[in-house]
């Protein structure tokens, strides 16, 4: 191979590196910055594919996507001086590539971390110790994760950072808190139950008392009812003997007979002393009874 052809492979190979070396690609999830000997030239790319000049433009890439902030639970004071334990996240991104670059360290995520938990812890601790602790537990909990995101954006978008979304994941009392929590939750639930028992109490009294006045009715009105048909069983019988005794008196008088004698002398051993020719004897005397 002549040396031309070895020198005009050697510009060919020149010329593709050069012309490599010159084009970059900007992915939909990344951020670039393009610098000249160090300066930033240009830092609104979209994606795609853009150029360069050799050796003397250098490009860097950050991730455009939303990134999480996991950070360790931290103790803060509520209102009333009580210690809370509190593990949160917070998701952020980058919204000014420049910027970002410039104040944290040449783009260093983890200075950008630190920036953001300094910011989001001092926030909270701000929050939590205008509040007591039912407020930071249920109520107002939507409330303080709203504030911090808007708090922190307004901290951290001079740096180029948008905090997307503060999240607190849970809320753990201290021991000796969880103690007393527990105690006047057990004192609450045993008021409750008094309340409900006493209730129960007075409903139950108030249903014997009905129950008793009823029976009292009901046995007053079955007495009344009794005595009415007692009363009206004795007319109509009182009514049947009359009309017997008016139809036969004298059958009448001989059947009463009879009840007085088997009721003289219904035990063994009676004695009645009476004169032979006394009335109570007159149908021993004469057993045939007069005839009407």
């Amino acid at each position: 191979m002549s040396s031309s052809k070895i020198i005009g492979l050697i510009v060919l190979l020149l010329v593709l590196i050069a012309g490599y070396a010159s084009l970059f690609t900007v992915d939909e999830r990344e951020l670039a910055i393009k610098f000249r000997l160090g300066e930033i030239v240009n830092a609104d790319y979209e994606p795609g594919l853009h150029f360069q000049t050799p050796f003397i433009n250098n490009v860097r890439k950050f991730d455009k996507r939303i990134l999480t902030l996991d950070a360790l639970p931290a103790n803060y004071l509520t209102k009333e001086k009580k210690n809370v334990n509190v593990d949160f996240f917070v998701k952020w991104r980058i919204s000014d590539v420049s910027t970002y670059y410039t104040s944290m360290s040449g783009g260093n995520e983890r200075v950008a971390m630190e920036r953001i938990y300094t910011t989001i812890n001092d926030g909270l601790r701000g929050e939590f110790s205008n509040r007591n602790i039912q407020e930071v537990i249920s109520g107002e909990r939507a409330t303080i994760m709203s504030d911090m995101t808007t708090q922190a954006n307004d901290q951290l978008g001079r740096f180029g950072i948008k905090v997307v979304d503060v999240r607190v994941k849970r809320i753990d009392f201290t021991e000796t808190i969880s103690e007393s929590v527990y105690q006047r939750m057990e004192a609450e639930r045993t008021r409750v139950a008094k309340d409900l028992r006493s209730r129960g109490a007075e409903a139950a009294e108030i249903i014997r008392a009905n129950a008793d006045r009823q029976r009292t009715v009901l046995l007053a009105e079955a007495y009344k009812q009794a005595q009415e048909t007692r009363g009206e069983g004795d007319a109509k019988a009182t009514e049947i003997y009359a009309k017997a005794y008016n139809r036969n008196t004298e059958f009448y008088s001989f059947y009463r007979s009879l009840d007085a004698y088997k009721n003289s002398f219904g035990n063994e051993g009676d004695v009645l002393v009476v004169e032979p020719d006394s009335e109570f004897f007159k149908y021993f005397k004469d057993a045939t009874p007069n005839r009407k």
